[in-house]
């Protein structure tokens, strides 16, 4: 994929602040405590709980007014996106104090890939100056030898997104890179703000002109024409008008800067590398790969500033409610080897398989995951039943998405593209399957078909979460509440429809009681319709190009010859019945 390597452009009629500036070692003293070069060795990953509450007796909004508006739009239609998994918008990652630093940063968003696969980017700073290579596609398309040679220095922040395909895809990925009368900013956003449409009518209205369709746009807008000083005091000032879900890093040509939003929703942690370089990251996964030693989250609420002069300070952005973290980023988004919000993302979900076989057993011949993101909770189920774990189901990892239109029947062959049953396991077995949740209820449909068509003599479905019937507004990709299967249908109409002889959900109170006194500090909104921040806009879904293939599209694209006769009119009257 081409890429582009360019200092973009930022344009604001807005005025800027002709105010004094003064040092950031200058504020007093109770606003920052220096965290030493190397925090204390954590033995563990899996034991590690990190303090999710930070003191707010001087927060940093003390140090200067703002005007924070309560906009409410009116609400406008949304989309939906074409696959029935929910996809996590953004990766973010940065590094200051390594001479290697845009290279460093390549290397981690290999790790944060599965965080988003259509656009990736890069912005490193030399001798006070970023440059840019940002481009579609994945991290090892985007990005080569030369390009990397565009980016010295020792400080960059990069990105990996998702988004829907598109002609205006390449203008929206990240990081972004704006001039304004004092410099240049570089941000790289993982999150959704749920104000976004009145900030950028606000803005639109005092003449700034926007140049992409991405809310973080408005962050770069909010930091010109705030009148705080020094810079850093800029993004708080944006950062207190913002509503929803950011977990952000930003360069200047002296510092790097980590912001995470009071509630927390999305995972941002730190670490530091042997030569004392310091890493922002998504997941601990993009440290162990650069081999940079987790030292702690960023809390919710608080900014990090890291330069030269003053190494790493803290400070409180703002006084926080209790967090309310993704409980999606255990469930399906990060890594099983990563550390999230504090816990092990594979002992959450060996923990998820281990309570459904309490709670929702069946005599089985053989458990089986949907891969990839089905297989730990598989393993648990597996162990807790005493049924052998075996690979069912073969994921080719080689395969995007198909863009096939011909007919049904082609369609349907694009189950097999993605996931190739193993009859040798299937043929005449009871079959458990394990996955991590079913959103449309299309993909479980036809999976349920294809093991039944390898042999299956009964095929049972576990899911590893609660039903979902909630939209999520916080970054991450899900369709609205009406097009949410369990927002609409029984679980035993679920099972009718997708064709398994049981079907059971992890039971929303056994997930609370699982996550014990971590569990107020989740947020469950997706399972329960109870939003931290409401939001006053709905999602719009970008513009996108996509086709149905096997594995994804609506339910009416999919016919009933699974089953002859009774099961096509059953077929047929949930989906008038659901008008999905």
């Amino acid at each position: 994929m081409a890429a582009n390597a360019n200092l973009s452009p930022f344009s604001s009629s807005s005025t800027i602040s002709k105010n004094s500036s003064f040092p950031l070692n200058s504020l007093p003293k109770p606003f920052f405590s220096l965290f030493p070069k190397a925090l204390p060795n954590s033995s563990s990953f899996h034991s590690h709980k990190s303090q999710l509450t930070i003191s707010c007796k001087n927060p940093i909004s003390d140090l200067f007014s703002t005007n924070r508006t309560d906009p409410k739009d009116e609400i406008v239609s949304s989309f939906s996106d074409d696959d029935d998994k929910p996809r996590e918008e953004c990766g973010v990652v940065g590094i200051f104090g390594d001479p290697e630093a845009s290279r460093l940063c390549y290397l981690a968003l290999h790790a944060l890939q599965h965080r988003g696969q259509e656009g990736a980017g890069i912005v490193a700073v030399n001798n006070h100056v970023l440059q840019s290579v940002t481009g579609v596609g994945l991290v090892s398309e985007v990005f080569n030898e030369s390009k990397l040679d565009q980016l010295p220095g020792e400080m960059a922040i990069g990105h990996v997104r998702y988004s829907t395909a598109g002609s205006s895809m390449l203008k929206n990925v990240q990081p972004f890179v704006a001039g304004y009368r004092f410099g240049s900013v570089g941000v790289a956003h993982n999150g959704n703000l749920v104000n976004y449409r009145a900030l950028r009518a606000m803005l639109e209205d005092n003449g700034s002109i926007f140049n992409t369709s991405s809310d973080t746009e408005v962050v770069l807008h909010l930091i010109a024409i705030s009148k705080s000083r020094p810079f850093f005091l800029r993004i708080v000032d944006a950062c207190e008008k913002l509503e929803g879900a950011y977990s952000m890093v930003f360069v200047t040509g002296d510092k790097l800067v980590a912001v995470r939003d009071p509630f927390g929703f999305r995972p941002l942690v730190m670490g530091r590398r042997s030569n004392g370089a310091v890493v922002f990251a998504s997941e601990t996964c993009a440290l162990d790969l650069i081999e940079a030693k987790y030292e702690r989250e960023v809390y919710p609420g608080e900014v990090l500033v890291v330069d030269k002069t003053d190494g790493v300070q803290s400070l409180c952005l703002m006084p926080h409610p209790e967090p309310k973290q993704c409980i999606f980023e255990h469930i399906y988004f990060a890594l099983p080897n990563s550390v999230v919000f504090g816990l092990s993302v594979y002992e959450s979900r060996r923990a998820f398989g281990e309570i459904l076989a309490t709670v929702a057993p069946v005599d089985g011949d053989v458990v089986i995951a949907v891969p990839d993101s089905g297989v730990v909770a598989a393993l648990g189920y597996a162990a807790k039943a005493g049924v052998p774990f075996q690979q069912g189901l073969i994921r080719s990892h080689y395969v995007g998405r198909t863009f096939i239109e011909p007919s049904q029947k082609i369609r349907d062959l694009g189950v097999k593209l993605k996931l190739l049953p193993v009859r040798g396991v299937l043929e005449g077995k009871r079959v458990v399957v394990v996955d991590d949740s079913i959103v449309r209820g299309t993909t479980s449909l036809k999976i349920v078909r294809l093991i039944k068509e390898a042999g299956a003599k009964e095929v049972h479905m576990r899911i590893a979460s609660p039903p979902m019937i909630g939209s999520c507004y916080y970054g991450v990709d899900t369709p609205s509440s009406e097009e949410l299967i369990s927002n609409k249908m029984s679980v035993e109409e679920i099972r009718q429809l997708i064709g398994c002889d049981s079907l059971a959900f992890l039971p929303f109170d056994s997930l609370k009681k699982m996550l014990g006194t971590d569990s107020p500090k989740f947020c469950y909104a997706c399972f329960s319709g109870n939003y931290p921040v409401m939001p006053s806009e709905v999602k719009a879904k970008g513009v996108g190009d996509s086709m149905h293939d096997g594995l994804n599209g609506p339910l009416h694209s999919v016919d009933g010859g699974r089953v002859n006769g009774p099961r096509e009119k059953e077929i047929d009257r949930l989906h008038q019945q659901t008008k999905i």
